[in-house]
Order: structure tokens, then C-alpha cells, then sequence
């Protein structure tokens, strides 16, 4: 059995979130699961387990406690609208379209030519 609790508790309204630390107790046992967390923290703030994205869980020396973050969003739009990509690529709301390393550098070297807001008419640039 595992116990949790949550501290430095936020609500962040510009954000549409809530967030916290999740302080998880679980002596004798491996780390508890993200996906448990996110059912758990849905449950109790009232919200669907999709909204919710635990990250940065770090277990102390000697196990028996993990401490990380966690956002609760009021809805899916907010979490798609504000989480970072990579985040939501994490968690399986987004794909990440994947390039080539060489065309990766090709355009940060295209990059390096411009100034402002010619970098982002740059960057949409194909040959």
C-alpha cells in the first residue's frame, strides 16, 4: 500500500490549471505508477485522467518516498493549449513529426542567416 499527498498546492487561473508537489509514501514497494497517480489525482480534484500530467519524480536514497509535480488542468483544450509539446507527446496527446538530423541542421544554419521575424518565414522554407 502507498500513501500520497500533495503540498505547495496552486491554483492557477491564467493557466487553467492546478498544480502541485505529489509527495508519494510507499516503503518496501518499487515507485508507484504514473498512470495510478494520474487516477488517483483525477479522483480527487475532480477531474479526468487524461487533464492531469505528473512529471520530474525523483525517488529518494533508500526508496520508500518519490517526490514530483503535477498539473491538473479544467479541461483538455487548457491542457492541449498551454502543456508543451513534448509533454503531450509523452502522454499520447500529440505525435511528434520527426526529421532528419541533416535537415535539422540545415535549417538551424538557415536560421543563423536572419534576424526577427524573417527566422519563422525561414524555418517554413523548403528547398
Amino acid at each position: 500500500q502507498s500513501t500520497w499527498g500533495t503540498r505547495k498546492f496552486l491554483s492557477n487561473r491564467l493557466l487553467q490549471r492546478k498544480q502541485m508537489i505529489v509527495d508519494v509514501m510507499h516503503p518496501g514497494q518499487a515507485t508507484v505508477s504514473k498512470a495510478s497517480l494520474k487516477d488517483r489525482l483525477a479522483k480527487t480534484y475532480k477531474s479526468t485522467p487524461d487533464c492531469v500530467f505528473p512529471f520530474g519524480f525523483q525517488t529518494n536514497f533508500g526508496g520508500g518516498k518519490t517526490t514530483g509535480f503535477a498539473l491538473v488542468y479544467d479541461s483538455l483544450d487548457a491542457a492541449k493549449k498551454f502543456e508543451p509539446k513534448h509533454r503531450l507527446v509523452k502522454f499520447g496527446l500529440a505525435t511528434a513529426e520527426k526529421t532528419s538530423r541533416k535537415q535539422r541542421k540545415e535549417r538551424k544554419n538557415r536560421m543563423k542567416k536572419v534576424r526577427g521575424t524573417k527566422k519563422a518565414q525561414k524555418a517554413g522554407a523548403k528547398k
